[in-house]
């Protein structure tokens, strides 16, 4: 191989710089701030993560109801999704997780008799919904939210709250349930009994969402099927599968906002109108 000539390395180095120079790397889009809140609930002080759009609004406002993981986080995908389609979006975290003081729901139930977690998870629900409730009236508070325009979701142990909530509506207008009493529907007739009473009593459109290989379908089907009998409005949808697994499956409700967004947001927009 013939060496490179010192004119040749010179004219090599000059191309670069300009192309360089002439060619820079797009600047990434800034992601809108998270901002850390506390509320009261009772002798609680419990808290949660907001995103908001630009300006003074009012908004429109998305209360997020995480799951039955401990450190339920800030949910980085979902708050700027919301925001970019105009949305505050609310994520409080009910006791005992994330930076709420109090007794984890899990540890609860891990602690009871067998015999008394079915009824026992009901309980703890009820309780964890005034947790939500405390958070709705706090957003109902801010002056950039528009409380004619609030709705509701939640994913897993969320999904059961975002039910709960729907029966008697609160000021929500919209609830979309993403896979709730997906691991927990069949260990607790209990809990079975409470949701199927609390979406025959729903004041507000439930959205049912799952992916085909979340952990059990039932929920989703026979709730949709008892809002059907009692003539409340409601969708049910089924995405195909997700990842590779049972739990990505699950997580379809945290990771999928690029599947499920195409539905959900319309149907929000819609309903909020």
């Amino acid at each position: 191989m013939t060496p490179l000539g010192a004119r040749t390395r010179l004219w090599i180095a000059a191309t670069a710089l300009v192309v360089a120079t002439a060619a820079p790397s797009a600047p990434v889009a800034a992601q809108p701030a998270q901002t850390e809140v506390t509320f009261p609930n009772g002798n609680l002080q419990i808290h949660g993560f907001i995103w908001k759009p630009d300006g003074a609004g009012p908004f429109p406002a998305l209360l997020w109801n995480h799951g039955s993981e401990k450190l339920p986080g800030w949910l980085p995908g979902l708050g700027p999704a919301f925001v970019r389609q105009g949305y505050v979006f609310f994520v409080p975290h009910r006791r005992g997780q994330g930076r709420s003081p109090g007794p984890y729901i899990q540890d609860q139930l891990q602690q009871a008799r067998p015999d008394e977690r079915s009824r026992l998870l009901v309980q703890l629900h009820e309780l964890q919904l005034t947790d939500q409730l405390a958070a709705l009236a706090y957003l109902k508070g801010q002056p950039f939210v528009d409380a004619g325009r609030l709705a509701v979701a939640g994913c897993s142990y969320g999904g059961i709250q975002t039910v709960l909530a729907a029966e008697g509506g609160h000021g929500y207008r919209a609830a979309v349930d993403f896979a709730g009493a997906a691991q927990s529907w069949q260990g607790s007739p209990d809990l079975q009994a409470r949701m199927l009473r609390a979406v025959r009593g729903a004041a507000i459109p439930v959205f049912f969402i799952q992916a085909e290989n979340d952990y059990d379908l039932t929920p989703s089907r026979a709730l949709a099927a008892e809002m059907q009998r009692a003539g409340k409005p409601h969708q049910v949808k089924f995405y195909p599968p997700f990842g590779s697994g049972r739990q990505d499956g699950h997580d379809f409700c945290v990771k999928g906002v690029e599947v499920w967004g195409p539905d959900v947001f319309p149907h929000l927009a819609a309903t909020l109108r």
